[in-house]
Parts: C-alpha cells; sequence; structure tokens
C-alpha cells in the first residue's frame, strides 16, 4: 500500500538538499554534451545515497537503477534533462549564473535535481515496492541530435526493457503546487530548414544584367507559405516559419550574390511530415527555374513529436489528483514547441507532465528561454514526490 502522506513527508525532507543542487546547478550551466560537471555533481549525490549507476553514457549522460523486491518483475524509466542555453541571464539572484553567457533558463537544473530527490525518495523506500526503476539523467535536450536518441542508440531502453517511461517539464503558466498533462499528440515534431540561394550580384539599377537572390528569395517564402498552408491536413497542427533571413553584402544600390534563410518545420503526422519536406524542395527548385538562381536547400530532420499513451496518461491524471488535489490538476492543450523526449514516447508508452513553478505575485511568471527565467522554489518541496508517487502507482 503505498502511503501519499509518507511520500510527501520524505520529499519536504530532502527539499533542502534538492534546492541546494538546483542553485549549485543553475550557478554553473553546461551546454548540450559538455555537461561534465553536472554529470560529476550527479554521481557524487547517487555515491552518496549508495544508489548504484552507469556514467559516460551518451557521452556525458547517467543511468541509475533503483531495484525493489522482485527487480525483475517489471521495469520503467524516469528522466531528467541537464543541459543549459546559450543565454545571459539577467536575474539579480544569489544563485545567478556565473558563467557569462550561459542559463538554465528552460528549467533541465529543476528536471535534475528533482529526479534526485525523487531517486532518494525511492530509494529509502525501497523494501514496500517491486520492480526496477531506470533513473536517467539525459544530456543534450537543446540541440540535434538530442540525448534522448544517442542514449537510446546505446541501449538505455533495453536490458531491461523499459515498459514505461516517465518525464517533466517546468510550467511557468501554472502556479507551483499545480501540474498538467494531456493525453495523445502533445507537443511537436521540429525540423530545421536551411536555404542558400545563390544569384549573379551587381549594380541594383542594372537587375537585367543579375540574378536578383532577394526576390527569387521572396518568391520562395510567399510561395511555400502557400504550398503548405494548402496542402496540409485540416485536422493536423502545422507550422512553418522562417527566423532568419541575411545577405553576403548588398546595399541600397547593390545586389548581393547570396542570401541566407534559417526556418523551422512542425508537425503532428509522420506521413504528412515527410510529404511537406518534399513540397518545400518542389517550391525551390521551381522558383529555381524560374527566376535562374541557385537554391541550395537542407532540412535538417529533427524530434519527432511527442505522444503521451493515452491509457496511461488518464491513470496519471486520476494518481495526480490524489496527489496534487482534483482543482490543482489541468488537461493541457496541444503545443508547437518540441522536445526530444518525443523519442522516449515512440520506443515505449509514455507520460510527459507539466510542472507549474509560476508565482505571479513574486514575479516570477517569465516564459522559459527568457534570460528573466525563474522558479518558486515550492516546485521542488512537492516534485520529488510526486514522481515518486508517479513511479510507485504504475509498478502496483
Amino acid at each position: 500500500m503505498i502511503d501519499i502522506n509518507e511520500i510527501k513527508t520524505l520529499s519536504k525532507k530532502i527539499f533542502p538538499e534538492v534546492l541546494a543542487f538546483r542553485e549549485d546547478m543553475h550557478m554553473h550551466p553546461e551546454l548540450a554534451f559538455n555537461e561534465n560537471r553536472t554529470s560529476q555533481k550527479v554521481t557524487e549525490k547517487l555515491d552518496e545515497w549508495g544508489i548504484p549507476y552507469k556514467s559516460g553514457v551518451a557521452k556525458t549522460g547517467i543511468v541509475a537503477y533503483l531495484k525493489g523486491k522482485n527487480p525483475e518483475s517489471r521495469t520503467i524509466a524516469l528522466r531528467g534533462d541537464m543541459d543549459a542555453l546559450p543565454i545571459e541571464e539577467k536575474n539579480d539572484v544569489p544563485y545567478k549564473s556565473k558563467t557569462k553567457g550561459l542559463m538554465h533558463a528552460c528549467g533541465h537544473d529543476v528536471h535534475t535535481s528533482s529526479l534526485l530527490g525523487t531517486a532518494w525518495i525511492l530509494n529509502e523506500l525501497k523494501d514496500e515496492w517491486s520492480g526496477t526503476i531506470k533513473l536517467f539523467f539525459q544530456p543534450s535536450e537543446e540541440k540535434l541530435p538530442g540525448g534522448a536518441s544517442v542514449m537510446i542508440k546505446e541501449g538505455v531502453m533495453e536490458n531491461p526493457k523499459v515498459e514505461h517511461i516517465f518525464g517533466q517539464h517546468v510550467y511557468p503558466e501554472l502556479p507551483a503546487g499545480q501540474i498538467g498533462m494531456r493525453p495523445g499528440s502533445y507537443m511537436a515534431s521540429a525540423d530545421e530548414v536551411y536555404l542558400e540561394v545563390v544569384g549573379k550580384g551587381g549594380h541594383g539599377a542594372l537587375p537585367h544584367y543579375n540574378i536578383d537572390p532577394i526576390i527569387a528569395t521572396a518568391q520562395f517564402l510567399i510561395t511555400v507559405q502557400q504550398v503548405i498552408s494548402r496542402n496540409a491536413p485540416p485536422v493536423v497542427p502545422t507550422v512553418l516559419s522562417f527566423g532568419k533571413i541575411n545577405s553576403d553584402g548588398g546595399a541600397t544600390n547593390v545586389i548581393p550574390e547570396k542570401v541566407h534563410v534559417e526556418g523551422t518545420f512542425r508537425t503532428f503526422d509522420e506521413e504528412w511530415r515527410e510529404k511537406a519536406h518534399e513540397r518545400i524542395r518542389e517550391v525551390a527548385k521551381g522558383i529555381e527555374l524560374a527566376t535562374g538562381a541557385t537554391f541550395n536547400l537542407e532540412i535538417r530532420r529533427g524530434y519527432p513529436f511527442v505522444y503521451n499513451d493515452e491509457e496511461l496518461t488518464e491513470k496519471a491524471m486520476q494518481w495526480a489528483k490524489d496527489f496534487w488535489g482534483a482543482e490543482n490538476v489541468h488537461e493541457l492543450e496541444m503545443r508547437m514547441t518540441a522536445e526530444d523526449f518525443a523519442y522516449f514516447s515512440q520506443k515505449a508508452p509514455a507520460l510527459f507532465y507539466r510542472l507549474g513553478v509560476g508565482n505571479p505575485e513574486k514575479g516570477i511568471s517569465y516564459p522559459v528561454h527568457s534570460p528573466h527565467f525563474d522558479i518558486d522554489k515550492k516546485a521542488l518541496e512537492q516534485s520529488p514526490g510526486w514522481m515518486a508517487y508517479l513511479a510507485l502507482k504504475d509498478l502496483e
């Protein structure tokens, strides 16, 4: 019998260590696949608590192992990511980033410290549950190819085979003490689009001597938006956005040689995803033929879409109501943002949920990826206990 009150008590007990770890990690952010100090600090805690692990997974990742009674009966996994972002922090707090130009602006310091707290709780209770729990301390969520895909290639989902996997993400839109999740398709796939348009530069007053890559690029941008929007299935959310355009040289009276464009394509359907890639290539080829410019197009395939197993999520929503209170559990909308947890969700029934961390009264309401992002520390008092409870309910 799982005792919610006992788990909540343990979560409060470990809270000071979890908070201290989060603030230390926040002060020392590290980019994708370079989480060396972070990895070392995680293993120091695991050693302190006598929890076995394998380090050096996907370069800087760690897989820890918790075994209850009858460990071969079932295996589930819990995941927390560790990398930071190339953002200069603008918060004035004691634990402000000490590394210029880097910041934990997406809450991965929260995910890692929370997962450590969960590990401690589950280890304290290991005589009260059956099965095996793998803990994935994952590098590089923010950078392709994504640490999740590398960990999977290195076999973390096998031996023993993971039946279910759970992950969390901070959500400043909800106040601390609340939680959200969504069954089914939840977050979009994300591909990167890179285009170089090569023309023939020259005097702006003599365009007939030139091949204008700016006009060719403009034609591509307008046409490709129309083609994608008119071909997208009406029930499949789709986004094609271009966020960067620049030319090599150029002036009021100078047509440049080249234009560079970068964008993103996102959706929730793999068949349409492939068709859309082909449509983008067709548009580039057509305008290349029409204008005489050369279109060098690259579409880098990114993360797949996140799918929350519907049956597992429905159960988890009820468990969440028991733990948090029904009024604090929310069903969320689909999001066009992406997450490399998607790779795990393609390998086993999964749940990726959102942890409320906001507190508008304290001015804690900035979105992730903001230089002002922070959390209400109250969230870390409850999140380790919640993930521990979630894991034990799933293993019942």
